[in-house]
């Protein structure tokens, strides 16, 4: 029994997302093979050969795979998973983009955003927005799995030593082409992996109000989110989107603000270590998972918390 795992890089350095998945892969058992395929990835796949568990690291250095396009990512990564009992992934952006096709490929059942392994065959996931969850037994050859990254310790980054292997590409589809891309640059923490998080909905009434939380942001080293109303009412960008359609986090501080608390939004943020609301409405449903609750004006509470933490 081994696990291919697909580690999401930056052909210098690996994703931390990735790590996640190693932990739930050496939870499943056997043998752990990391894939890393880029275009100049030599680094990476240096640096995922030091990820604590890995046992070995397939490196596929070609042009084609330079951009992270799904369509040529899926028939390699489909291509390798013969031999392995299980192919892993986080189930970021990329993840999700990607794992579907190689499922399709492979003519199985994918079973997606996993958050525990009880078995190698048996996986427990939520559904419904989180409101129920499901245990899923597969009886594939190949179990196609994507990770929840946030209900998994990451691996240690160094204290391995596997070894690197080349491989060969399955050259371009032409299904896609990269165009360009456009990255919003931030000196905040990124928004999966922040410790501290700082969300506002639609009660921030429009995007100039979010520099008040982005200001607290800064006080407290935490990354800025946003309910999916705040998002789709032009406030901030979609990236910002915390929930059920957005980004799953777990930080160990939420804080959240004029935000009602709608049952897409608790599935993204409910496995907090600990939730701060505020919200004028003491009916908001957001109170009922909180662990604090203020009830105010936000206009009001927010300059006051940003005072308090300059005198802190």
């Amino acid at each position: 029994m081994s696990t291919l795992i697909f580690f999401e890089h930056t052909n210098d350095a690996i994703s931390p997302a990735s790590l996640h998945a190693v932990t739930a892969a050496t939870q499943i058992g056997g043998d752990v093979v990391a894939l890393v395929a880029g275009s100049g990835c030599d680094g990476a796949a240096q640096a995922a050969a030091k990820v604590a568990g890995v046992t070995k690291v397939i490196k596929v250095d070609s042009a084609e795979y330079g951009h992270t396009l799904a369509e040529n990512l899926a028939p390699l990564i489909a291509k390798l998973a013969e031999g392995h009992s299980h192919v892993l992934a986080t189930a970021t952006t990329v993840g999700k983009n990607i794992m579907p096709r190689v499922a399709a490929l492979l003519d199985v059942a994918q079973v997606s955003d996993i958050i525990e392994v009880v078995d190698a065959d048996t996986f427990v996931r939520p559904i419904y927005a989180g409101n129920a969850l499901a245990t899923v037994k597969s009886s594939d050859a190949t179990k196609v799995v994507t990770v929840r990254g946030t209900n998994f310790d990451p691996a240690a980054a160094e204290g391995g030593s596997a070894s690197v292997e080349d491989g060969s590409g399955e050259g371009d589809t032409g299904l896609s082409s990269f165009v360009g891309q456009e990255l919003s640059k931030s000196d905040r923490p990124e928004l999966t992996s922040a410790k501290v998080v700082i969300s506002g909905g639609r009660g921030m009434q429009n995007g100039e109000n979010f520099k008040m939380l982005e200001e607290i942001a800064d006080k407290l080293g935490a990354a800025v989110g946003a309910s999916r109303a705040a998002v789709d009412a032009g406030f901030v960008p979609n990236d910002y989107q915390v929930g059920q359609t957005g980004k799953v986090v777990a930080p160990d501080l939420y804080i959240a603000v004029g935000i009602s608390g709608a049952i897409q939004h608790l599935a993204g943020m409910k496995d907090s270590k600990v939730i701060v609301a505020i919200n004028k409405d003491e009916e908001a449903p957001i109170f009922q998972v909180a662990d604090y609750g203020l009830v105010a004006d936000l206009f009001k509470a927010v300059p006051e918390l940003s005072e308090a933490l300059d005198k802190a």
